[in-house]
């Protein structure tokens, strides 16, 4: 994986797509600096009476199309540039996928494996207590991200209630169901990633039915992808995870991997496979589809020549280089990009904060048929702006029509003072 800084990613995506838009430097550089961010160090007790220090960070990027919207991540290669890059491509992606919220993102420098669940919980809440007075319905609105899920979400916001002597489900998304979440909201990444990709065979005129699948990265949003795609017929010949990747040239069952992962702590050593394979062997497979769906930067510079995929869809946040999104260019590979591909996180998140505030809760069913919608409206905004505008890739196309509508919102309301 590159070391290449996240942050200066983002900001040159974003220049990349300003060149293809009248509007000023001033206004340009606004939209590629993140309006404040909290850094704070957590002093929290341990099992044993000690005292351990975490770092902790809060990146509020734009607010200008509604609240700030962004996960939390619990990993111990979290920096502030990381956190302001992610927070960043948040507001893109909201406004992307055209729904009406901002763009934030928070993290823990920590390894949570090294933790035990009350140590967690401990920590969690120290650090719900530092966000209380800048999160709230209306204002910033905090998500599932790597390493957290409904649990670290259910103490957020009992910790922001109990403080805040309120009840406001809608403070956080990503919740368990019973404490305000949504149906679908689990699945919602690993969906969205592979209904992109089918919107993109469709329109290179290729049959999803029988493609071959390589999926990088086993979590959630990686397994779900492979799930799903594997029920449409694709097959998925390879999956990795952060110990390595397996390979059989006949599809794995997911679900069945998923299992053997469950148990084992890993895909390698999964019976069934021909082969082990590193992350690197497997991102550069001859296959028709590739999900990258672990870190940012799994793709780089000199990667990219390697790569034989025909499509990509971004699973994950950032995990292709500019440099190597420009090889991959040349080469004719087409990226559907992370700020559509992987928007079902935040496109579900948006249901259930809606659902919050009505009291008024949705079926899985619908919940799945307004994202896909979504996705499928959205993803032909992006052909239609690639197409007509005659611009160089999809990413591109995304940027274009995210930074229109950031600058139309921040255009409507004027400057104050």
């Amino acid at each position: 994986m590159s070391d290449v800084n996240p942050y200066q990613s983002l900001r040159t995506q974003i220049d990349e797509a300003a060149q293809y838009l009248d509007v000023a430097d001033g206004q340009i550089e606004r939209l590629k600096t993140p309006e404040r961010v909290l850094e704070t160090n957590l002093s929290v007790e341990m099992d044993d009476g000690s005292i351990e220090v975490f770092r902790a960070y809060r990146s509020q990027f734009n607010g200008d199309r509604g609240p700030y919207k962004g996960g939390i991540r619990y990993h111990p290669g979290v920096t502030r540039d990381e956190v302001k890059a992610l927070s960043g491509w948040m507001v893109y992606k909201t406004a992307t996928s055209d729904i009406p919220l901002g763009g934030g993102k928070g993290g823990i420098v920590i390894d949570p494996s090294d933790y035990s669940e009350a140590e967690l919980e401990r920590i969690t809440r120290a650090f719900a207590e530092e966000l209380t007075p800048l999160i709230g319905v209306d204002r910033d609105v905090p998500a599932p991200d790597v390493n957290t899920g409904q649990r670290e979400m259910n103490w957020i916001k009992d910790t922001y209630e109990t403080i805040e002597n309120t009840t406001e489900p809608g403070v956080i998304t990503g919740k368990d169901i019973s404490s305000g979440g949504s149906e679908g909201r689990v699945e919602a990444t690993g969906r969205s990633t592979v209904v992109a990709a089918s919107e993109a065979f469709e329109y290179l005129g290729k049959d999803l039915e029988g493609a071959t699948v390589a999926v990088q990265g086993y979590g959630n949003a990686g397994w779900i992808a492979a799930k799903l795609i594997y029920e449409m017929g694709a097959n998925v010949v390879a999956v990795s995870d952060s110990s390595g990747g397996i390979y059989r040239e006949e599809s794995f069952d997911p679900v069945a991997v998923k299992e053997f992962k469950r148990e084992t702590g890993s895909v390698v050593g999964y019976p069934d496979a021909d082969r082990e394979l590193t992350n690197d062997e497997l991102l550069t497979l001859d296959v028709d589809l590739l999900v990258p769906a672990a870190l940012e930067n799994a793709i780089d510079e000199q990667l990219a020549p390697d790569i034989a995929a025909d499509v990509i869809s971004e699973a994950a946040n950032g995990p292709i280089t500019p440099a190597a999104d420009e090889i991959l260019r040349e080469e004719d590979v087409l990226v559907v990009p992370d700020i559509l591909a992987n928007a079902g996180g935040v496109v579900v998140s948006y249901f259930e904060w809606v659902q919050n505030r009505q009291r008024f809760y949705w079926s899985e069913d619908r919940v799945n048929e307004e994202l896909d919608e979504t996705i499928v409206d959205q993803f032909q905004t992006l052909i239609d702006a690639y197409e007509s505008r005659d611009l160089p890739s999809l990413r591109i196309a995304a940027y274009v029509v995210a930074l229109e509508r950031v600058i139309d919102a921040g255009e409507e309301a004027g400057t104050w003072p």
